[in-house]
């Protein structure tokens, strides 16, 4: 075999192997396919929060590191048989209010928090119920806080105006409250009042784009408590006495660091304090049921 012979079959194995590696690589690197994480694919990409991204050097006199190994406490077991006296409570907590302005906290606030839990941990089940009865997906969840804006383009080709709708990042500026439905247990078997919060959900306010008010309030998901709690004890909260004594978002809920008000209570109608009663009325009968329930817990002891 001479030497020109050897060179032609070189090449047409070099031409052979160089079309058969682009045959089983047909996709870009860059591709739409090949690539998950692009665009809104991806949940994780949905919320982007400035806090999240991590300093280039050190940014403190001590590494902090409580808050990814902290874990939340398991909370007491209690029986059936043990349950003495119970009542279904909902509440609103208000974070505008003085003593909740850590959860409108310029950085990681209590709703940021939230929906990176709910776009990281998809074992987080969302629904539109207080009832855990229509499940509620991510995609669906996204399109309620994403918002639109039409604006006018020229188009160069007809010589017109045209309408083209534009969408905008979820903005959290309207969303100023939080709802919780709780039961208050009292446990014989411990002699102790316990609360125990059974879901949360976001509030958002409807406005009018035109005027500028607020016609309504939206509720954005409900979110079952026993599912977040773990994942919010990772999460630090702002404490405006001692930066170096770390609370966890559940340990403010936990121990009850907030401000709140009672809106309905279980009753035969399902009515809340708002469809019977108004203005200063209103006020008056969440703070009677608020005193029920602290009281009810002394008038068993006798002394």
């Amino acid at each position: 075999m001479t030497k020109r012979m050897l060179f032609c079959l070189l090449g047409v194995w070099l031409v052979v192997s160089s079309v058969f590696a682009q045959e089983t690589n047909t996709q870009a690197p860059n591709s739409p396919e090949n690539n998950t994480n692009s665009g809104k694919n991806s949940i994780k990409d949905m919320f982007n929060f400035d806090w999240k991204k991590q300093p280039i050097v050190a940014d403190g006199a001590y590494t902090k590191v409580i808050e990814k190994e902290r874990i939340a406490l398991p909370q007491p077991h209690i029986r059936e048989a043990d349950v003495m006296w119970s009542k279904r409570i909902w509440r609103v907590i208000d974070m505008r209010e003085k003593q909740n302005r850590q959860f409108m906290a310029e950085e990681k606030n209590f709703v940021e928090v939230l929906l990176d839990i709910v776009a990281q941990q998809p074992d987080v089940q969302l629904f539109y119920d207080d009832g855990f009865k229509e499940p509620l997906t991510r995609n669906a969840l996204y399109q309620r806080l994403e918002t639109s804006d039409t604006v006018e383009v020229y188009n160069f080709e007809t010589g017109e105006i045209d309408l083209q709708k534009i969408n905008n990042e979820p903005n959290f500026e309207d969303v100023r409250q939080v709802r919780i439905k709780e039961d208050w247990i009292f446990d014989s078997a411990r002699s102790v009042m316990d609360p125990r919060i059974i879901a949360l959900a976001v509030v958002r306010d409807v406005i009018d784009p035109d005027t500028d008010i607020i016609r309504g309030q939206e509720v954005l998901f409900w979110v079952p408590y026993a599912q977040i709690r773990p994942y919010l004890a990772k999460y630090d909260s702002y404490n405006p006495y001692n930066d170096s004594l770390h609370l966890s978002w559940a340990d403010i809920l936990d121990m009850r660091f907030f401000a709140s008000y009672i809106m309905k209570e279980s009753n035969p109608q399902d009515k809340r304090i708002s469809e019977y009663a108004s203005g200063r009325d209103a006020l008056l009968e969440s703070e009677r049921i608020k005193e029920e329930l602290l009281k009810y817990e002394s008038y068993l002891w006798s002394y």
